[in-house]
């Protein structure tokens, strides 16, 4: 079981959330409908809590989050299942490496031990916002790309 404090679910979680809905939106190249976009977003918070209070491994807690993700594009943001599936796989590869890289700039650049870094709630945030950040710009430069191509569409 992983744990996750409401410090966590606040200033990490509900981040993350909108962030991985708008990192499908954008890979899939549609435009965001705000209603099913933020309720997708809030189920996903709430599913991805009750995945990591589950008393499973790591990886398996990945690909319960890839599941759901999937399901919550097709039923609430009416993506088609393809759709879906291309933009979420994106979506956890590219918030992947920029957890590598972040992991690379901790243990490597700063020289700080892992375990040490990422003891409490507090330097956990911290620690790891670099990658969520990174992960925020890369899609959100994107989608501005994509917006000033005029290559978004919208989705029904």
């Amino acid at each position: 079981m992983l744990k996750i404090s409401m410090l966590e679910i606040i200033f990490r979680g509900i981040t993350e959330s909108f962030l991985m809905f708008f990192s499908i939106h954008t890979f899939s190249k549609v435009l965001i409908n705000k209603g099913r976009y933020i309720v997708s977003s809030v189920l996903f918070i709430f599913i991805i809590y009750t995945i990591r209070c589950l008393p499973i491994k790591l990886g398996i807690h990945t690909i319960l989050a890839m599941i759901a993700m999937i399901v919550l594009t097709v039923i609430v943001n009416k993506f088609d299942v393809i759709e879906a599936i291309k933009g979420t796989i994106i979506t956890v590869l590219l918030e992947f490496i920029c957890e590598i890289l972040n992991v690379v700039i901790i243990q490597y650049v700063l020289g700080l031990d892992m375990n040490n870094a990422f003891r409490n709630n507090v330097s956990r945030l911290l620690y790891s916002s670099p990658s969520l950040i990174m992960f925020a710009l890369v899609v959100i430069s994107y989608y501005f790309v994509l917006l000033k191509r005029k290559d978004l569409r919208v989705h029904t």
